[in-house]
C-alpha cells in the first residue's frame, strides 16, 4: 500500500526490519520508508501491531523517543486493534499518525445488527482498508478511510497529521 500511495516521490524505498543505530543504541523498525522530496531526504517510522487489545500510550510514545533518536520526520502506527484515548492524544500532539487496518466490509453501514454482515454486489471493495484515528476539536474520536483508489487523499491526510 505504501508503494502505491507514494508514485511521483523521488528514491523512495521501504525497508522491512531495519536497524538503525542512533547515539543512545540501535533500534529495530517494523517498517522503514525513505524518499526525497522539495530537496530533501525524509525517513518515516512506521510500528505495525496485531495486538488483541487495544493500543496503549506507551506504544505510541515509544515511537516518539524512536524517531527523535534516529532523526526521523514522521512516525505511524499501523494497528489492527483500535487504539486507548491516551494513545489517541499523544499521538496528536506529537504528529504521530495512527492508523487501525480494518475488514474492508467496515466502508459500508448497514440496517442490520444480527447475523453476519452480507454487502450488495454492489458494494465490492478491498478486503481490508485503514482507518485514520484522531480527535475533533471538540475532543472525540475520529475515523477517516484510507482508500486505496485514492493516493492522493492519503498522502495528504498523512500529511496533515504532523
Amino acid at each position: 500500500l505504501l508503494i502505491k500511495l507514494c508514485v511521483g516521490l523521488l528514491d523512495f524505498k521501504v525497508q522491512r526490519l531495519e536497524n538503525i543505530d542512533a547515539s543512545d543504541g540501535s533500534y529495530e523498525i517494523d517498517v522503514t520508508a525513505r524518499f526525497e522530496a522539495l530537496g530533501a531526504n525524509f525517513l518515516v517510522l512506521i510500528e505495525c501491531k496485531h495486538h488483541k487489545n487495544p493500543i496503549k500510550r506507551d506504544v505510541v510514545q515509544v515511537l516518539f523517543d524512536r524517531l527523535r533518536a534516529v532523526g526521523g520526520h514522521k512516525g505511524m502506527v499501523f494497528s489492527t486493534a483500535r487504539f486507548q484515548r491516551g494513545a489517541v492524544e499523544f499521538a496528536k500532539v506529537h504528529g504521530i499518525a495512527l492508523v487501525q487496518v480494518a475488514d474492508g466490509r467496515t466502508r459500508f453501514a448497514t440496517r442490520s445488527y444480527d447475523g453476519p454482515q452480507v454487502l450488495p454486489p454492489w458494494a465490492s471493495g478491498p478486503a481490508c482498508v485503514g482507518w485514520m484515528i484522531g480527535l475533533t476539536q471538540g475532543g472525540d474520536e475520529s475515523f477517516r478511510l484510507i482508500s486505496e483508489s485514492t493516493p492522493e487523499m492519503l498522502l495528504e491526510r498523512f500529511r496533515s497529521s504532523a
